[in-house]
């Protein structure tokens, strides 16, 4: 059997950024993170729809994106490595809701808070609608929710930069799949591997996404995460737009961004919980008359490629799910985030290191998201999900 201080499931963005945050808080044990897909090809990070946001309703999530954003915007020069700076092509083009009149006292809400916490958002008339994206549908709008500091950014690249800053000081990964999670005596004892392998450790913690859940409901402490299939369209216009796009909301919940010349877009599908990574074009039918309803420019327009993805989709409250379990000693989670992790993986790999290295969160306080949130009905209630 083999030993480590730490064992990480998942290299992910949120491992990956856990790993890297240890080292930086000092903790000097060795550290191993066991991530399944080397190419990520099949990750949650490499097909996130990398939207960067501020636009919440509940205080932790918009400090955890305001943490996230300075990070972010510093994140090519604090993560270089050997004189390459770690470009994550952060495009702060803003992030909008549009709004119907039935929408507007929500966003006029959540706006008051957001500006209480720093966040410069505004609430947009349909004149400045048109000033941002000036062809678009307005008729049936009001206005809309938008922060220009928001945006979106490359998650592939965020990770990676994690990955190799995690390594050169240290962190192990290792190209294996874990089986099930070992205890004993209500304590962590280590993982096994698909292939029978057994390692050892006294802390381990869960950030396995969409596969999390299964792998913490196997030692009997069941997550209410189920994965959920998202896809996204990648197609282009013929006549194009006058000005960048902000990733913008529709009121239906479509949501399209620019991805070079070319537009991103997607939305929230009602789909079983399952892993199912097949792209179907024909679920663009659903998106093609709203995109050319918004945006006349989208009437003709060529649907060129696209993906899908999972969210670890925390079915009670959409949140996070972030701490030391009260049942197990030494088993740390960060999972359930349901579209939330790019854009909160650097506070939350943060949070964790202090938690294991300090005993209590210093930079940020995450106690809301902790595991014990549900057994004592004490929920994190976001109106913003996307």
């Amino acid at each position: 059997m083999k030993k480590a201080d730490i064992i990480i499931v998942g290299g992910g963005v949120m491992g990956s950024s856990t790993a890297y945050s240890l080292r930086k808080n000092g903790f000097e044990g060795s550290i191993l993170v066991f991530e399944k897909d080397p190419t990520y090809e099949y990750s949650s990070t490499a097909r996130s729809a990398g939207g960067f946001r501020q636009l919440y309703s509940t205080s932790i999530n918009i400090q955890l994106s305001r943490f996230s954003l300075e990070v972010y915007k510093n994140f090519a020069d604090d993560m270089e490595i050997d004189g390459e700076k770690a470009e994550i092509d952060f495009k702060q083009r803003g992030y909008l809701f549009l709004a119907t009149e039935q929408m507007l006292p929500a966003f006029t809400k959540q706006l008051a808070l957001q500006n209480k916490l720093g966040v410069p958002s505004e609430i947009l008339s349909s004149v400045d609608l048109s000033n941002i994206i000036p062809e678009l549908e307005i008729g049936d709008l009001v206005g809309g929710l938008y922060c220009k500091e928001d945006g979106y950014l490359d998650p592939h690249s965020v990770m990676q930069a994690y990955r190799k800053n995690a390594q050169a000081m240290g962190v192990e990964y290792i190209s294996a799949e874990v089986a099930s999670l070992t205890t004993e005596g209500g304590r962590m004892t280590g993982v096994q591997l698909v292939d029978g392998a057994t390692y050892s450790a006294p802390i381990v913690i869960n950030c396995a996404g969409a596969w999390g859940a299964d792998l913490s409901g196997a030692i009997g402490l069941p997550l209410p995460v189920v994965p959920l299939k998202r896809q996204m369209y990648i197609f282009d216009s013929t006549k194009k737009l006058e000005k960048m796009l902000p990733l913008t909301i529709d009121p239906t919940g479509v949501y399209f961004r620019h991805e070079g010349d070319k537009v991103v877009a997607g939305f929230s599908e009602d789909v079983k919980p399952g892993f199912d990574f097949n792209w179907k074009r024909s679920s663009f039918d659903y998106l093609w008359p709203i995109l050319a309803h918004r945006v006349p420019n989208f009437e003709r327009l060529k649907l060129e490629s696209g993906w899908a993805g999972m969210y670890d989709y925390n079915t009670v409250d959409q949140n996070a799910i972030i701490g030391e379990h009260p049942l197990m000693e030494g088993y740390f989670v960060a999972l359930g985030f349901s579209g939330h992790g790019m854009q909160q993986a650097p506070g939350v790999g943060l949070g964790l290191a202090e938690l294991i290295c300090k005993g209590k969160y210093e930079t940020l306080d995450l106690m809301p998201l902790r595991v014990e949130r549900f057994a004592e009905n004490d929920l994190v209630l976001e109106d913003a999900i996307v």
